[in-house]
C-alpha cells in the first residue's frame, strides 16, 4: 500500500473573488488534483464596485474575517504551501489596495491580483488541467467579471474580459433585467472569442453557471449527481436558460433549494449572460467544469513534464497505490488486456485504448466492501470520482466495467438502468467484455502479481485459448475455464485453456 504524503506537502489557495471567498486545500502540488477541505463564504466584496467604485464595508469586514479563519485552518492542516489570489473586484476598487494590504497581514503570504488577461489565462489552464484535450470557448463568469479565452487541446489563445459577472451586472443594470439584456447585448456582440467558438464547445467555469447545472440535473432526474463535465446541447442550455428566466419573472427562484440564498438573485443573470453567448458564438455543446483559476494556478506551477501528463491515468494510479491489494498486479492487467485486445483484433481507438488502462488500474479498488455490494459500490465509487479529464459517457463506462469485474454478468445483477442509458449498445456491450475479462484474470491470480505474465493468449481460427505455463497448471479449475469460454463468447468465439 502506498505510505501517506510527507506532512506539509499539502497546497492551498485561498481565493478572493468578487461574490465568494474560498480557501481550498489540495493533498499535493500534483498533476491529478485532490482537494481535501474546501470552504467559501459568500461575501459580494464586489456588489457596489460598479456603482460606486467602492469594496462595500459590510462585505470587506466578512471577508477580513473568513481570512482570519482560513489562516487558522491552514495552520491546524499544517498546509505546506499556501497561494492567495483576488480578482475583479479587488482590481477595480479604489479601496481595493487597502483592502489586500489588511488580507497579506492576516494571510501572511502575498496575495496576487489578476490582471483580466491573467486571470483568463488561469480560467484557462484550469480547464486544461480537467478535461482531456479541450476544445472550444472558455468563459468563467465571476462575480466582478467574464472572462473569455479560446484553448485548442493545451494551447491557450488571446483572451478577453468584461464586465459581466453576476454582481457587476446586477450592479450597472440597477437591477433590471431589461437594461442587463442591452448591456449584455452590446458587450458580448462582435467579441472575436465567441465568433471563434462555432460549432466548438462551450466550457462553463464559475460557481453560478455550476449552480445552473446542479439545478438542471436535479430537474431532468440525470443518474450522476456529478457537475464537473456535465454537458447540455447548445438548444437544451439555450431553453433551459430561459425557462429560468420566466422562473425569475413570477417570483419562483425562492422554491430552488440546490442554491444558496446568496446565489439565488445572480441566476438569472447567470443565464442571461448564457443565452446571449450562445446566439453569439453558436457552439455545439455547453461542457460545465470545475476546474478554473485555482487549478489552473496549480497547474501552472507544475514541470512541463508533468503537465503533459494525462490527468485521468494519474488520478487512476493513486486510486489504484491507494485502494488496491497490489498496485503492481493493475498494471500486468493492463499488459495482459494489451496482449488480449491485439490477439483478436479488437477494434480500439487511442480513446478506447486509455479507457481500458484506466479501467484496468480501478479493478480491484472495491475488495474491502462486502462481496454482496462490491458491484454497486465500486460503480458509485467511480462515477462519483473527484477527478478530471473524463466525460460522464467515460465514467459510466469504466465504471460499469468495474462493477461487471465484481458482479457479473447475469441478469439478475444488472447495474442501474439509467446508468446503461448513458452509454451506447456497443460501449454497452465493450464494458461487459471488459469486465469479463477482468473476472478471468483476477480469478486465476487472486490480484497477485507474477501470474498474469505466465498465461498467454492463442487465436486459431474462430478459438481463443488461455495458455498456462507449466508452473502455472494447479491454478486450471473448472471456474477458470468457464468464466474463459464466456469471456470468449462475447469475442465471438469459442474459448479453451492450455496447459503447456
Amino acid at each position: 500500500m502506498k505510505r501517506p504524503r510527507k506532512r506539509g506537502s499539502s497546497v492551498a489557495v485561498i481565493d478572493i473573488g468578487s461574490n465568494s471567498v474560498r480557501l481550498v486545500v489540495y493533498e499535493a502540488l500534483a498533476r491529478s488534483l485532490i482537494p481535501i477541505f474546501n470552504e467559501k463564504t459568500l461575501c459580494g466584496l464586489g456588489r457596489e464596485v460598479q456603482s460606486t467604485g467602492l469594496l462595500a464595508p459590510d462585505a470587506v469586514d466578512k471577508a477580513l474575517t473568513s481570512l482570519k479563519r482560513f489562516r487558522a485552518l491552514c495552520r491546524v492542516m499544517q498546509v505546506g504551501r499556501v497561494f492567495a489570489i483576488a480578482t475583479a473586484a479587488c482590481r477595480d476598487a479604489s479601496n481595493g489596495p487597502d483592502f489586500i494590504t489588511k488580507a497579506e497581514r492576516i494571510c501572511a503570504v502575498k496575495i496576487e491580483i489578476l490582471s483580466g488577461p491573467r486571470e483568463a489565462r488561469l480560467s484557462a489552464l484550469g480547464v486544461i488541467s480537467g478535461i482531456h484535450h479541450p476544445d472550444g470557448i472558455v468563459g468563467d463568469l465571476g462575480g466582478g467579471s467574464l472572462e473569455l479565452i479560446d484553448v485548442r487541446k493545451n494551447s491557450v489563445r488571446s483572451g478577453v474580459t468584461l464586465p459581466l459577472g453576476g454582481l457587476a451586472l446586477q450592479d450597472l443594470a440597477h437591477k433590471s433585467l431589461k437594461r442587463a439584456d442591452r448591456i449584455v447585448r452590446e458587450e458580448l456582440d462582435e467579441v472575436p472569442q465567441l465568433t471563434a467558438g462555432r460549432s466548438r464547445t462551450f466550457y462553463a467555469v464559475g460557481g453560478t453557471w455550476r449552480a445552473l447545472a446542479r439545478i438542471h440535473i436535479i430537474q431532468s432526474g440525470y443518474p450522476l449527481q456529478v457537475m464537473h463535465g456535465y454537458s447540455l446541447s447548445a438548444a437544451e442550455a439555450l431553453d433551459f436558460s430561459r425557462r429560468l428566466r420566466r422562473l425569475a419573472a413570477a417570483n419562483m427562484l425562492a422554491d430552488i433549494e440546490s442554491v444558496a440564498d446568496a446565489r439565488r438573485p445572480l441566476l438569472t443573470y447567470a443565464a442571461l449572460v448564457l443565452e446571449h453567448i450562445i446566439r453569439v458564438a453558436k457552439p455545439k455543446t455547453i461542457v460545465f467544469s470545475t476546474f478554473g483559476v485555482r487549478e489552473g494556478l496549480l497547474h501552472e506551477k507544475l514541470s512541463e513534464a508533468e503537465r503533459n501528463k494525462d490527468g485521468l491515468i494519474c488520478a487512476a494510479e493513486e486510486l489504484n497505490q491507494l485502494l488496491s491489494r497490489s498496485a503492481k498486479h493493475a498494471h500486468e492487467l493492463i499488459a495482459w488486456t494489451d496482449r488480449l485486445a491485439r490477439v483478436v483484433k479488437l477494434r480500439e481507438t487511442q480513446e478506447d485504448r486509455r479507457l481500458r488502462h484506466t479501467a484496468c488500474l480501478l479493478s480491484d479498488i472495491g475488495w474491502r466492501v462486502h462481496p454482496d455490494h462490491r458491484g454497486e459500490q465500486t460503480l458509485s465509487l467511480v462515477v462519483n470520482g473527484n477527478f478530471g479529464a473524463i466525460t460522464h459517457t467515460e465514467r459510466a463506462f469504466v465504471g460499469l466495467s468495474v462493477f461487471y469485474r465484481y458482479a457479473g454478468l447475469s441478469e439478475e445483477n444488472q447495474p442501474p438502468t439509467n446508468m446503461q442509458e448513458l452509454l451506447t449498445p456497443a460501449q454497452l456491450e465493450r464494458a461487459r467484455l471488459l469486465g469479463a475479462a477482468f473476472r478471468v484474470a483476477h480469478l486465476i491470480s487472486a490480484a497477485r502479481p507474477g501470474v498474469l505474465p505466465a498465461t498467454h493468449f492463442r487465436s486459431q481460427g474462430r478459438k481463443l485459448m488461455l495458455v498456462f505455463e507449466h508452473r502455472l497448471v494447479d491454478l486450471v479449475a473448472d471456474r477458470v475455464g468457464s468464466r474463459f469460454r464466456q469471456l470468449a463468447r462475447l469475442i465471438g468465439r469459442a474459448g479453451s485453456i492450455v496447459r503447456r
